[in-house]
């Protein structure tokens, strides 16, 4: 634990050196990627504290694009997983194939045996797929056969989800869902960002080249830094109070708020709202987290962890005027 200031200005130094290359992969991204600097920012917070992301947003505003482009500024092996109705937990993880020659079986690892897997469309495939690929999110390793195998580091999954066309979709049930860290709503892009992603695609040459800019070394070192980012006791607080602010929203004058949410943030919304913080901190290349840095990231870290009534969807309330409130009534530090 930091205690001097002395402690905090070290860290400091060693946290604007290590995160130059945040810069880099940052230019790199907006190479092929315009505007969705929200999202980009998300991915990287997933990345630096070993959390995963589920994306969610209508077709065609670059999520693919984004996490592909991602895995090739960091030199890292990419994978995607098109999810759909028929598939099997063997074609996510992989599976035991008998080999004729050598009279033996051999194993063929699957898809997730990647450093960055996007999972399309995850709400389409059935249960069992989903919980296969959420156990190895989980666990950080899969299991074939009789063997388990470790996943690759740094792994980041990325799952994407479409708010329209919901027929013929599998939802994610509550307990999954809250294995990712974070929600990302991606929006649609500006009238200005927009003319830029026509002009970019209808003249001139393709796509410009992504150059690898980073090593899977330097995000693992980062990841230690962001460990060490120095959170304050009146901070810790300060994210308890929201967290439980989802639970029992009388003991800090929310009495509305009680028939309006059925169940509030798990232990996991709290630790991860400290962790995506302290990488926020890392981000911005400070070696300690201020109450700002956990406003910016509370809505992505909570709005999947809080369930609604009926009564909400009747009085047309959603999660993000739930958090607005509850923000709104915690006293920040």
């Amino acid at each position: 634990m930091l205690q001097t200031a002395d402690d905090i200005k070290i860290l400091n130094e060693k946290i604007n050196y290590s995160a130059q290359f945040v810069t880099r992969i940052t230019e790199e991204l907006n190479k092929t990627i315009v505007g969705q600097t929200v999202m980009i920012e998300r991915l990287l917070i997933g990345l630096l504290s070993n959390g995963h992301v589920l994306l969610e947003g209508v077709p065609g505003l670059a999520k693919t694009l984004a996490i592909k482009s991602l895995s090739q500024t960091i030199h890292a092996d990419f994978s995607r997983i098109q999810f759909t109705p028929d598939l099997l937990p063997a074609d996510v993880i992989g599976t035991m194939i008998y080999n004729q020659g050598k009279n033996e079986f051999m194993v063929r690892k699957g898809p997730i045996f990647a450093n960055f897997v996007l999972a399309d469309e995850i709400n389409r495939a059935p249960a069992k797929v989903q919980s296969a690929l959420l156990e190895a999110m989980q666990e950080r390793q899969s299991t074939i056969g009789e063997t388990s195998y470790k996943l690759p580091e740094p792994f980041l999954v990325l799952a994407t989800q479409n708010p329209i066309e919901q027929e013929g979709t599998y939802p994610l049930p509550e307990a999954q869902v809250d294995r990712f860290m974070l929600k990302v709503i991606v929006g649609y892009p500006s009238k200005a960002e927009e003319l830029q992603i026509i002009r970019q695609n209808t003249i001139g040459p393709s796509m410009p080249a992504i150059n690898a800019v980073a090593s899977p070394s330097e995000i693992l070192e980062a990841k230690e830094l962001v460990r060490a980012v120095y959170i304050d006791e009146k901070v810790e607080n300060y994210i308890l109070n929201i967290v439980f602010a989802t639970r029992f929203p009388d003991e800090y004058q929310l009495g509305k708020l009680k028939p309006i949410i059925s169940f509030g943030g798990s232990p996991r919304a709290s630790i991860n709202l400290a962790i995506a913080a302290k990488a926020y901190a890392y981000l911005n290349k400070r070696a300690y987290v201020i109450p700002e840095d956990v406003r910016n990231i509370c809505k992505d870290v909570l709005r999947h962890r809080i369930g609604l009534t009926y009564e909400a969807e009747a009085e047309n309330v959603n999660v993000e005027d739930v958090i607005n409130e509850i923000l709104k009534a915690v006293n920040v530090p």
